[in-house]
């Protein structure tokens, strides 16, 4: 058996041109080629694979089936080409062509999403892949290679990973709109006796001292609904109870109804977020991008000069 040689691209784009239209004179014309070197190029290529492609009719060339079959598999590689293409320039631009990127739920509902938004609005060829998870596991995700970078909240303890914090806040409190303490200027801690609690039913920095100084003051609640993020501020507008979480989530939330109140809270719970990454990502102009596209948030939302 003969072996195949199919090394030569442009016979292969030759025959492509000529299957389209269905004349080696057109073709030349189109590629700017002699008719003869088109004739060349297709008897070399049926040489090469060992079968013929076109039947000779009437001055004009009529397709076989295997020149079907092999048109299609000729489109089928021009368009990975193209496709790598754009992933060439991704890696010349950004260092990667694509990023897996892991996020603590406090910044994954509207955050994030903006950043990427903005990243992608310059580069729509640019693949990304998002997915939400309690910090630990977001961690570990990136330890463990599966993730590129990860949104967290702080503290981090890794030595694999550069840790760069992002931003600080303070909790605040939500409220349902027609709640007792909704007029309230500053709610304190005294505010919450007898109140019901809506609070992460994962690991949350504040909801955690929250819980550790009212025992520690004695006071004492009706109750403590313990949900996922995501469910918190429905349960909040729904008269659940009140709610102590991070200002970013509750003002995401705030956005999209008019049912809930968001008040500053007493004593001060911070919340600190920040990105990681191995080290080989330090000098990665994506990485670079994630920070320089983080949406400006209102100065009264921080705590620190990173904004």
């Amino acid at each position: 058996m003969t072996e195949m040689n199919l090394n030569s691209l442009r016979s292969l784009l030759i025959f492509k041109t000529l299957y389209e239209t269905g004349t080696a004179t057109h073709t030349g014309r189109e590629l700017g080629i002699t008719q003869s070197g088109v004739s060349r190029s297709l008897a070399q290529l049926e040489e090469n694979i060992g079968i013929p492609l076109f039947m000779r009719h009437k001055k004009r060339l009529v397709a076989l089936p295997e020149a079907d079959e092999l048109y299609s598999e000729i489109l089928g590689l021009l368009s990975n080409l193209e496709n790598m293409k754009h992933s060439i320039v991704a890696l010349r631009e950004f260092g990667a062509s694509r990023i897996r990127i892991a996020c603590a739920p406090g910044l994954g509902f509207d955050f994030v999403p903006r950043i990427i938004a903005r990243i992608l609005k310059d580069n729509p060829k640019y693949s990304v892949y998002l997915d939400i998870l309690p910090t630990p596991e977001v961690t570990r995700g990136v330890e463990a290679g599966q993730f590129d970078v990860g949104f967290v909240t702080l503290p981090v303890t890794s030595e694999e990973l550069v840790v760069d914090e992002l931003m600080s806040t303070e909790a605040v409190c939500l409220i349902p709109k027609n709640h007792s303490l909704a007029d309230a200027e500053l709610i304190t801690a005294a505010d919450l006796k007898g109140q019901h609690l809506v609070i992460p039913n994962q690991p949350n920095l504040a909801a955690d001292q929250l819980l550790l100084h009212i025992s520690e003051q004695n006071i004492r609640i009706s109750g403590k609904t313990e949900a996922n993020i995501a469910a918190i501020s429905s349960l909040v507008a729904n008269g659940v109870g009140i709610s102590l979480i991070n200002p970013i989530t509750a003002y995401d939330h705030q956005l999209f109804r008019d049912d809930l109140v968001i008040k500053p809270f007493k004593p001060t719970f911070h919340y600190q977020f920040g990105l990681i990454y191995k080290p080989k990502w330090s000098s990665s102009r994506l990485v670079g991008l994630l920070k320089e596209r983080m949406p400006r948030l209102p100065d009264y939302l921080l705590t620190d000069k990173k904004k």
